[in-house]
């Protein structure tokens, strides 16, 4: 037991650092590269490591490190919206289902028993399709379609919140439903929401890379890891790192979250056992 608690902080330590970069790259990416989507057809594809381009070029000649760089925003932002727009739903519906209970409970549960029996990326790229949506109507889709998980987890947690001591005192003494649901109860859930909400950046981060790859979510052109996955199937032979850079940064991101989200729940684990 002593090691297994030396070693656990090291996690947070190690996907930080990725993490962090990460974080840069999609905050300041226009500063530190400006022209990433410049093009250079006489340039044309090149290997890793040719004429100052660490990753080479792709078919049009713009740099694939600069453009990796770049695309980090419209990889990371979305699944983050995605992540906190579903947890909000979750955090809302939730809570009145656990509490509250009853026809309510029942017609919440049914909804998200109903959205969960659905695959999640097909159904994202089959509704994106038919409107003909870009990139904020895949986000908006896919919010709904990871909504059913956050609902679940949240009415678990609330369940298990609603028998305690404090929670019978707060209703001798009288004080409202609504008091008690998100002034006592609803802090106590926060922290394994917040952990579920890391795990489903990873998971959004994923399917959003999925649609791209297939020609949804951002336009042609626009910087992003999964378009940049797509554009360069071809590119294998001539140049490996505009497929092996981006597909490296999807997984070496959603691993991270992925690691750092089960790490905060266990960590939330242990103190709720303890106290």
């Amino acid at each position: 037991m002593k090691l297994r608690m030396t070693r656990k902080p090291v996690i947070p330590f190690v996907t930080g650092i990725p993490l962090a970069i990460i974080a840069i790259f999609v905050v300041a990416s226009r500063w530190i590269v400006p022209n990433a989507t410049r093009q250079d057809i006489m340039t044309g594809v090149t290997s890793p490591g040719t004429a100052g381009h660490l990753f080479g070029t792709d078919q049009l000649g713009r740099d694939i490190g600069q453009l990796a760089i770049a695309g980090a925003g419209s990889a990371v932002l979305g699944p983050i919206v995605i992540a906190l727009g579903s947890m909000m739903i979750g955090i809302l519906l939730g809570t009145f289902a656990g509490y509250i209970g009853g026809w309510l409970d029942l017609l919440l549960s049914k909804y998200a028993d109903l959205l969960l029996a659905l695959p999640t990326t097909l159904v994202a790229l089959v509704v994106t399709g038919l409107v003909d949506g870009g990139y904020w109507v895949t986000v908006l889709v896919l919010i709904m379609l990871f909504s059913p998980t956050d609902i679940r987890m949240v009415r678990g947690s609330v369940i298990a919140q609603t028998g305690r001591p404090y929670i019978e005192s707060a209703k001798v003494l009288g004080l409202g439903r609504l008091r008690i649901m998100f002034r006592h109860i609803l802090p106590n859930v926060l922290p394994v929401a917040f952990s579920t909400m890391l795990l489903n950046v990873a998971f959004a981060l994923v399917s959003m890379s999925a649609l791209s790859f297939l020609g949804l979510g951002v336009g042609p052109g626009v910087p992003d890891w999964g378009r940049q996955l797509s554009d360069s199937r071809d590119l294998l032979d001539r140049n490996w790192g505009s497929l092996v850079l981006p597909a490296m940064l999807i997984i070496i991101t959603a691993a991270a979250i992925n690691l750092l989200g089960d790490w905060l729940q266990e960590r939330y684990e242990e103190g709720s056992v303890q106290r």
